[in-house]
């Protein structure tokens, strides 16, 4: 056994700097990763300009444009917030069912296409934005719309 007591330093550190004018003041998101996880591709979609811009400015500044990336990445943040925000508007049961899924089921996509076929639908239907998964190859059925959660390759064989 050991002789001295463990201890923990549970204070919450809090930086107090106000940022400069120069760059835009902006709410957070205010979501967990599963409503974060459920409308991802729908944030992909309506946000890609704005992440494209961001992640340029990272590149460019080398991995350390914390402060001078700030502006980019305020604007991905309001754009996220704001496909959610429309989500919850037009299809909220759908798409707290689909959350709630893959809350309850670790984040696996997989076991929750029942909830995320209608999610898809509505999102379409009422945003016009469409799940689309980058790279995917254009000759073969999406994952996300298959029967099946398994793959099979030309030869039948699962994979």
């Amino acid at each position: 056994m050991a002789a001295r007591q463990p201890r923990f330093n549970q204070a919450v550190l809090i930086d107090t700097t106000p940022l400069p004018e120069s760059i835009p003041k902006v709410e957070e998101v205010g979501a967990s990763s599963a409503p974060l996880m459920s409308a991802s591709y729908f944030i992909g979609a309506r946000c890609r300009a704005y992440n494209d811009d961001y992640m340029v400015c990272k590149t460019e500044a080398h991995g350390r444009g914390e402060f001078e990336c700030m502006k980019e990445g305020r604007k991905v943040t309001r754009c996220a917030a704001s496909v959610i925000d429309d989500i919850t508007k037009n299809c909220l049961q759908e798409f707290r069912n689909h959350w709630e899924c893959l809350e309850d089921n670790n984040q696996q996509l997989w076991q929750c296409r029942k909830w995320e076929w209608k999610l898809n639908g509505c999102v379409y239907q009422k945003l016009g934005l469409e799940k689309k998964i980058p790279g995917a190859p254009e000759n073969e059925t999406p994952v996300h719309l298959r029967k099946s959660i398994y793959s099979q390759n030309e030869k039948g064989v699962i994979t």
